[in-house]
């Protein structure tokens, strides 16, 4: 994790095979992805189905790789403020005038002119209003936060330090240094200063800056449009499991995460077990990410493979060596659109979301990677014998907790956790540090991610 990783505008210019080299050799991509570990000779062997699988590093670099690709390259757009938070910007912000604009107080009190006590002027100074006359040497006049400094105002005297005696003059109760409180032009930024950076996440305080700099749009990258098509006869939509039926967890669960990874979800579709159906809504999609769940594997009732073969698609990742979640899939069905086949279980499914859709999501939004970091586990955490494990954790203090309820089909586990670890094949012992996943509600705030 420490070595020198490639930036995302190098990374653009890789194929797959250099992509997955860069891997190979520990040095992160554009997305930070860590290198896997090497499996010690007397390491279980995975069976020979398994060989065929992607490794979890791999496949999440090459998700952002797909997203990097000149055809899923998307155009900016101008926004205006109030649409414009969880996107991210497409053009540097720059300053459009001096912050602040004018000498300003910085507190309510007075403006005064040379040293004390002064006469007091009658008529205040207030915010939001023309340019009051300049002072005379010993005179003073009440100001209000963000006024304008008259002219030869050498300091604001704050309310509480100020005093007046008999004949109404002002005294000062401590030592009032040349231009104490005043705010002078220019002293966050001038115009034409560079103030944020291409990538940035329009959070509520970078929108404030914005409005600050002059700003009524900004130039930023639109959410990728998002299909979700819900797969399975077994479904229920409401109500209490019953008849061998269940309720669809992740029809309710995918469009909010989804938007928290910087997608605009257009559609969710509920087909069956229909594989007619499947290749409709598949080969009419116009989203640019189309994301399906269950039927993934090789069951009598698994259509995604047969359906991608069908339309002719390009399998760019086909199972990944990761538990929960292996059978998931990444596929190219058009020049600019992908798709992400998820388990059907629902942390499975989270597992799929991390893995494929977030770094290709990442990637279309132009985000910023996060940086990759540890903490040590308080307990140990179990591991597949030649798989990377996903486990729900807590952090408390400088630790991290796994959660128990951590199976492919428990969403226990998951909705009380702030990260997932990356548990290497054969586990990680109590103590050792493990690599953790932040989920985005966890890193960025729910009112970013969800609004």
């Amino acid at each position: 994790m420490t070595a020198r990783s490639v930036r995302d505008e190098d990374a653009e210019d890789l194929d797959v095979e250099e992509v997955l080299a860069l891997v190979k050799e520990n040095r992160p991509t554009g997305d930070h992805t860590p290198a896997p570990r090497p499996r010690p000779d007397s390491a279980p062997q995975p069976p020979a189905e398994q060989h065929r699988a992607t490794p979890w590093p791999e496949a999440r670099a090459l998700a952002a790789h797909a997203g990097r690709r000149p055809g899923a390259r998307r155009a900016p757009v101008s926004v205006p403020l109030d649409e414009a938070l969880g996107l991210t910007l497409a053009a540097p912000l720059t300053a459009l005038t001096d912050l602040p604009s004018f000498d300003t107080s910085a507190m309510d009190g007075w403006a005064v002119a040379g040293p004390g006590p002064w006469a007091v002027r009658e008529s205040g100074v207030l915010a939001g209003h023309a340019a009051p006359a300049p002072l005379t040497d010993g005179e003073a006049a009440r100001i209000a936060t963000g006024a304008r400094i008259p002219p030869d105002t050498t300091a604001v005297l704050r309310s509480e330090h100020g005093r007046t005696d008999d004949k109404g003059h002002l005294h000062a109760g401590r030592d009032l240094p040349h231009g104490h409180d005043i705010r002078p032009r220019g002293q966050e930024c001038r115009s034409g200063d560079h103030l944020l950076a291409v990538g940035t996440l329009v959070t509520p305080a970078v929108l404030g800056l914005a409005a600050a700099a002059g700003y009524d749009t900004v130039t930023a990258l639109p959410r990728p449009s998002v299909e979700v098509l819900v797969l399975g006869d077994e479904l229920l939509t409401e109500g209490l499991p019953h008849d061998g039926l269940i309720r669809d967890a992740l029809g309710p669960m995918l469009p909010p995460w989804l938007r928290a990874l910087g997608a605009e979800v257009t559609t969710v579709r509920r087909l069956g077990d229909d594989a007619e159906a499947l290749h409709k809504a598949i080969a009419y999609s116009e989203a640019e990410l189309i994301v399906t769940t269950g039927g993934t594997a090789s069951g009598p009732v698994d259509h995604v493979h047969p359906t991608l073969r069908r339309l002719g698609a390009e399998l760019l990742v086909d199972s990944v060596k990761v538990r929960p979640g292996h059978p998931m899939l990444l596929a190219r069905t058009k020049e600019c659109q992908h798709l992400v086949g998820l388990p059907g279980n629902p942390l499975a499914a989270v597992s799929g979301l991390l893995t494929l859709a977030e770094p290709l999501l990442r990637a279309l939004t132009a985000r910023p990677a996060p940086e990759p970091y540890t903490l040590p586990l308080r307990d140990a955490a179990h591991g597949h014998p030649y798989d990377t494990r996903l486990v729900p954790v807590v952090l408390r203090g400088d630790h991290a907790v796994p959660l128990h309820y951590n199976g492919p089909a428990m969403l226990r586990g998951i909705a009380g956790a702030d990260a997932l670890a990356v548990v290497p094949p054969g586990g990680t012992a109590a103590g050792a540090e493990a690599e953790l996943l932040d989920l985005p509600w966890a890193s960025a705030g729910i009112g970013v991610c969800f609004t």
